[in-house]
């Protein structure tokens, strides 16, 4: 691995410089009200790794799913049902571009192992029909959703490595951040952490995919 940030020129040492600080920004002031400054925060972290996939010649599907997924933590940075949905949307074309990606890289389900794929079943299962009781009229692109999260779940577990574990906690922090939309009350004191959460497992996630399948 280290030999891969050997290779890195200046260009992918900025944007990979610039995501890190992006990151760590928005930790510090997500707790925040919603303002251009937390906005952008979030936006760069991952954005950055965008442009760094495309400059260090990864696939296109990468680098597409990491745009999307920036485009959804833009639509996140903000509060109500129109910007969930608009970070849903892309969330769900960044969740299938990623799943083409994996299945058209890995061996195949028929070679994955076994415990993996079940694991990721299950996880859809419990938490599909855990958000879908609870998401009224979200329900439909919910389901959609956690569909989506399982099929590229799935791909990941036939590529295994540092992709399938960036996967892993993609997966997680999307749990953690259904729960907090739809399981837990506004009062609820876990709110404090949650948030931090699945920021930190979030971009955690996101980092280690794109580090997976430049290496």
């Amino acid at each position: 691995m280290s030999g891969f940030f050997d290779r890195l020129d200046m260009v992918e040492i900025s944007m990979l410089v610039i995501s890190v600080l992006g990151f760590a920004a928005y930790l510090m002031v997500l707790s925040r009200p919603t303002s251009l400054k937390r906005t952008v925060a979030k936006t760069v972290a991952v954005g950055a790794l965008a442009v760094l996939a495309w400059h260090a010649g990864g696939p296109i599907l990468l680098v597409l799913a990491l745009a999307l997924s920036a485009t959804g933590d833009a639509f996140l940075a903000h509060e109500g049902d129109a910007a969930f949905l608009g970070g849903l949307g892309s969330f769900l074309l960044a969740h299938i571009a990623y799943a083409v990606l994996f299945f058209g890289a890995g061996a195949g389900l028929a070679a994955a192992p076994v415990p993996g794929l079940a694991a990721v079943v299950v996880f859809a299962l419990v938490m599909g029909t855990l958000m879908v009781r609870n998401a009224g009229p979200l329900a439909l692109p919910v389901a959609v959703y956690v569909l989506a999260i399982a099929v590229m779940g799935l791909g990941g577990v036939t590529l295994g490595g540092l992709v399938l574990l960036g996967a892993a906690l993609f997966m997680a922090s999307d749990a953690i951040l259904g729960s907090e939309k739809f399981l837990m009350s506004e009062t609820s004191s876990l709110r404090r952490l949650t948030s931090p959460a699945v920021w930190v497992l979030y971009y955690a996630g996101q980092a280690l995919i794109t580090l997976g399948l430049l290496v």
